[in-house]
Protein backbone atom coordinates (compact mmCIF):
# COMPACT_ATOMS: atom_id res chain seq x y z
CA UNK A 1 0.00 0.00 0.00
CA UNK A 2 1.43 3.34 -0.97
CA UNK A 3 0.81 6.54 0.71
CA UNK A 4 -0.96 8.61 -1.57
CA UNK A 5 -4.31 7.43 0.27
CA UNK A 6 -5.57 9.10 3.00
CA UNK A 7 -5.44 6.93 6.49
CA UNK A 8 -8.39 7.23 9.01
CA UNK A 9 -8.67 5.71 12.48
CA UNK A 10 -11.68 5.03 14.04
CA UNK A 11 -12.41 3.96 17.51
CA UNK A 12 -15.36 2.25 18.83
CA UNK A 13 -15.53 1.19 15.46
CA UNK A 14 -17.81 -1.89 15.93
CA UNK A 15 -21.36 -0.84 15.92
CA UNK A 16 -23.09 2.17 16.03
CA UNK A 17 -21.95 5.26 14.98
CA UNK A 18 -18.38 3.91 14.68
CA UNK A 19 -19.20 1.46 12.31
CA UNK A 20 -20.86 4.06 9.91
CA UNK A 21 -18.16 6.14 10.42
CA UNK A 22 -15.74 3.62 8.92
CA UNK A 23 -18.57 2.96 6.04
CA UNK A 24 -18.57 6.50 5.46
CA UNK A 25 -14.49 7.24 4.91
CA UNK A 26 -14.29 3.70 2.91
CA UNK A 27 -16.79 5.34 0.38
CA UNK A 28 -14.34 8.63 0.11
CA UNK A 29 -11.21 5.88 -0.61
CA UNK A 30 -9.87 6.42 2.47
CA UNK A 31 -7.80 3.54 4.26
CA UNK A 32 -9.22 2.69 7.73
CA UNK A 33 -7.67 1.47 11.17
CA UNK A 34 -10.95 0.18 13.09
CA UNK A 35 -10.70 -0.52 16.63
CA UNK A 36 -12.99 -1.84 19.71
CA UNK A 37 -12.95 -4.50 22.06
CA UNK A 38 -14.72 -6.94 20.19
CA UNK A 39 -13.73 -6.02 16.60
CA UNK A 40 -13.63 -8.86 13.65
CA UNK A 41 -11.73 -8.95 10.92
CA UNK A 42 -12.80 -7.98 7.60
CA UNK A 43 -12.04 -9.33 3.97
CA UNK A 44 -11.87 -5.43 3.16
CA UNK A 45 -7.74 -5.16 2.36
CA UNK A 46 -8.23 -1.41 3.30
CA UNK A 47 -9.54 -2.02 6.81
CA UNK A 48 -7.44 -2.71 9.47
CA UNK A 49 -9.22 -3.87 12.95
CA UNK A 50 -7.49 -4.33 16.17
CA UNK A 51 -9.43 -5.44 18.71
CA UNK A 52 -8.52 -4.26 22.54
CA UNK A 53 -9.59 -2.12 25.26
CA UNK A 54 -8.93 1.53 23.73
CA UNK A 55 -8.31 3.08 27.60
CA UNK A 56 -5.64 0.37 27.77
CA UNK A 57 -2.14 2.47 26.35
CA UNK A 58 -0.46 -0.63 25.28
CA UNK A 59 -3.81 -0.92 22.94
CA UNK A 60 -3.53 3.13 21.84
CA UNK A 61 0.15 2.64 21.34
CA UNK A 62 -0.81 -1.01 19.16
CA UNK A 63 -3.73 0.67 16.71
CA UNK A 64 -1.34 3.42 15.66
CA UNK A 65 2.10 1.66 15.31
CA UNK A 66 -0.05 -1.41 13.01
CA UNK A 67 -1.72 1.24 11.14
CA UNK A 68 1.38 2.52 10.28
CA UNK A 69 2.98 -0.50 9.44
CA UNK A 70 -0.10 -1.72 7.15
CA UNK A 71 -0.65 1.88 5.85
CA UNK A 72 2.45 4.33 6.31
CA UNK A 73 0.42 7.22 7.43
CA UNK A 74 -2.15 8.33 9.65
CA UNK A 75 -4.20 11.53 8.59
CA UNK A 76 -7.54 11.94 10.94
CA UNK A 77 -8.29 10.23 14.35
CA UNK A 78 -11.89 10.21 14.98
CA UNK A 79 -11.82 9.24 18.92
CA UNK A 80 -15.45 7.94 18.80
CA UNK A 81 -15.44 5.21 21.45
CA UNK A 82 -17.51 6.26 24.63
CA UNK A 83 -19.95 4.51 26.80
CA UNK A 84 -22.89 6.48 28.97
CA UNK A 85 -24.11 5.08 32.07
CA UNK A 86 -27.10 7.22 33.00
CA UNK A 87 -28.16 6.76 36.79
CA UNK A 88 -28.83 9.43 39.73
CA UNK A 89 -25.60 10.45 40.82
CA UNK A 90 -25.62 9.45 44.52
CA UNK A 91 -26.15 5.67 42.84
CA UNK A 92 -22.81 6.08 40.76
CA UNK A 93 -20.90 3.15 41.67
CA UNK A 94 -17.07 3.30 41.24
CA UNK A 95 -17.22 0.38 38.82
CA UNK A 96 -19.25 2.83 36.87
CA UNK A 97 -16.83 6.01 37.41
CA UNK A 98 -13.86 3.68 36.42
CA UNK A 99 -15.52 2.48 33.08
CA UNK A 100 -16.82 5.33 32.25
CA UNK A 101 -13.69 7.67 32.73
CA UNK A 102 -11.04 4.77 31.07
CA UNK A 103 -13.23 4.82 27.67
CA UNK A 104 -14.33 8.48 27.39
CA UNK A 105 -10.87 9.84 29.17
CA UNK A 106 -8.03 7.25 28.69
CA UNK A 107 -9.13 5.93 25.42
CA UNK A 108 -9.07 9.54 23.88
CA UNK A 109 -5.58 10.32 25.77
CA UNK A 110 -3.66 7.77 24.98
CA UNK A 111 -4.19 7.29 21.08
CA UNK A 112 -5.03 11.22 20.44
CA UNK A 113 -1.06 11.51 21.59
CA UNK A 114 0.16 8.54 19.66
CA UNK A 115 -1.64 9.73 16.41
CA UNK A 116 -0.24 13.56 16.59
CA UNK A 117 2.87 12.32 17.22
CA UNK A 118 2.49 10.50 13.69
CA UNK A 119 0.94 13.61 12.15
CA UNK A 120 3.60 16.13 13.71
CA UNK A 121 6.32 13.99 11.07
CA UNK A 122 4.04 14.57 8.17
CA UNK A 123 2.84 18.14 8.94
CA UNK A 124 -0.40 17.61 9.67
CA UNK A 125 -3.85 15.54 10.08
CA UNK A 126 -7.01 15.97 12.25
CA UNK A 127 -8.53 14.98 14.86
CA UNK A 128 -12.35 14.60 15.40
CA UNK A 129 -13.56 13.69 18.83
CA UNK A 130 -17.05 12.81 19.40
CA UNK A 131 -18.96 14.13 22.44
CA UNK A 132 -21.86 14.96 23.61
CA UNK A 133 -24.42 17.77 23.26
CA UNK A 134 -26.09 17.03 26.57
CA UNK A 135 -23.30 18.58 28.35
CA UNK A 136 -23.65 21.75 27.29
CA UNK A 137 -27.40 21.56 27.96
CA UNK A 138 -28.45 19.66 30.92
CA UNK A 139 -32.22 18.13 31.20
CA UNK A 140 -34.43 17.43 34.00
CA UNK A 141 -34.68 13.44 33.88
CA UNK A 142 -31.39 12.73 31.46
CA UNK A 143 -28.66 12.01 34.04
CA UNK A 144 -25.64 13.64 32.76
CA UNK A 145 -22.77 14.18 35.20
CA UNK A 146 -20.39 11.25 34.28
CA UNK A 147 -21.56 12.54 30.67
CA UNK A 148 -20.55 15.86 31.59
CA UNK A 149 -17.30 15.57 33.56
CA UNK A 150 -15.49 13.19 30.46
CA UNK A 151 -16.95 14.65 27.62
CA UNK A 152 -17.41 17.91 29.09
CA UNK A 153 -13.22 17.48 29.72
CA UNK A 154 -13.04 16.46 25.63
CA UNK A 155 -14.69 19.40 24.55
CA UNK A 156 -12.07 21.72 26.57
CA UNK A 157 -9.11 19.40 25.68
CA UNK A 158 -10.16 19.48 21.79
CA UNK A 159 -9.77 23.43 21.79
CA UNK A 160 -6.83 23.58 24.00
CA UNK A 161 -5.46 21.21 21.41
CA UNK A 162 -6.49 23.00 18.46
CA UNK A 163 -4.81 26.13 19.07
CA UNK A 164 -1.42 24.18 20.91
CA UNK A 165 -1.38 22.08 17.17
CA UNK A 166 -2.47 25.32 14.99
CA UNK A 167 0.60 25.93 13.91
CA UNK A 168 1.88 22.57 13.09
CA UNK A 169 -1.40 21.99 10.68
CA UNK A 170 -2.80 19.92 13.10
CA UNK A 171 -6.91 20.49 12.95
CA UNK A 172 -8.65 19.88 16.54
CA UNK A 173 -12.71 19.43 16.00
CA UNK A 174 -15.59 17.66 17.70
CA UNK A 175 -18.82 16.73 17.23
CA UNK A 176 -21.47 16.48 19.79
CA UNK A 177 -24.32 14.68 19.17
CA UNK A 178 -27.99 14.77 20.78
CA UNK A 179 -29.67 11.24 21.29
CA UNK A 180 -29.12 9.04 18.13
CA UNK A 181 -30.87 6.40 16.67
CA UNK A 182 -28.47 3.29 17.02
CA UNK A 183 -28.19 -0.03 19.17
CA UNK A 184 -27.45 1.63 22.00
CA UNK A 185 -31.03 2.84 22.71
CA UNK A 186 -34.22 0.37 22.06
CA UNK A 187 -36.85 1.39 19.19
CA UNK A 188 -39.99 1.11 22.60
CA UNK A 189 -38.11 4.13 23.80
CA UNK A 190 -37.09 6.57 20.98
CA UNK A 191 -40.13 8.61 20.86
CA UNK A 192 -39.63 9.33 24.52
CA UNK A 193 -35.78 10.05 24.15
CA UNK A 194 -36.94 12.14 20.50
CA UNK A 195 -39.00 14.70 23.25
CA UNK A 196 -35.88 15.83 24.77
CA UNK A 197 -34.48 17.77 21.83
CA UNK A 198 -36.31 20.90 20.73
CA UNK A 199 -36.61 19.59 17.22
CA UNK A 200 -38.64 16.84 18.70
CA UNK A 201 -37.16 13.82 17.36
CA UNK A 202 -33.67 11.82 17.74
CA UNK A 203 -31.34 11.73 15.12
CA UNK A 204 -29.81 9.44 12.69
CA UNK A 205 -26.16 7.80 12.67
CA UNK A 206 -25.69 9.77 9.22
CA UNK A 207 -26.29 13.03 11.02
CA UNK A 208 -23.20 12.21 12.93
CA UNK A 209 -20.57 10.64 10.07
CA UNK A 210 -21.93 13.79 7.68
CA UNK A 211 -20.43 15.76 10.40
CA UNK A 212 -17.34 13.98 11.08
CA UNK A 213 -16.66 14.11 7.23
CA UNK A 214 -17.56 17.66 7.03
CA UNK A 215 -15.18 18.79 9.53
CA UNK A 216 -12.54 16.55 7.94
CA UNK A 217 -12.90 18.49 4.59
CA UNK A 218 -12.93 21.92 6.35
CA UNK A 219 -9.07 22.84 6.29
CA UNK A 220 -10.31 26.08 8.06
CA UNK A 221 -11.67 24.94 11.16
CA UNK A 222 -10.19 23.99 13.97
CA UNK A 223 -11.05 24.01 17.69
CA UNK A 224 -15.10 24.00 16.41
CA UNK A 225 -17.49 21.99 19.42
CA UNK A 226 -20.37 21.31 15.86
CA UNK A 227 -23.63 20.80 17.95
CA UNK A 228 -25.61 18.08 15.81
CA UNK A 229 -28.13 17.93 18.51
CA UNK A 230 -31.28 19.01 17.08
CA UNK A 231 -31.71 22.27 19.12
CA UNK A 232 -30.22 19.99 22.94
CA UNK A 233 -27.60 22.33 24.06
CA UNK A 234 -29.26 25.68 23.13
CA UNK A 235 -32.43 25.42 25.27
CA UNK A 236 -35.61 24.10 25.35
Amino acid sequence: MGTSHKVVVVTGASQGIGAEVVKAFRKLEYSVVATARSIKPTADPNILTIAGDIGDRDTARRVISEGIARFGRIDTLVNNAGIYIGKPFTEHTEEDYAAVTNVNLAGFYHITQFAIAEMEKSSGGHVVNVTAGIVDGPRTGLYSVLAALTKGGLNAATQALAIEYARRRIRVNAVAPGIIKSPMHAVEIREALGAFHPIGHMGEMSDITDAILFLDAAPFITGEILHVDGGLSAGY
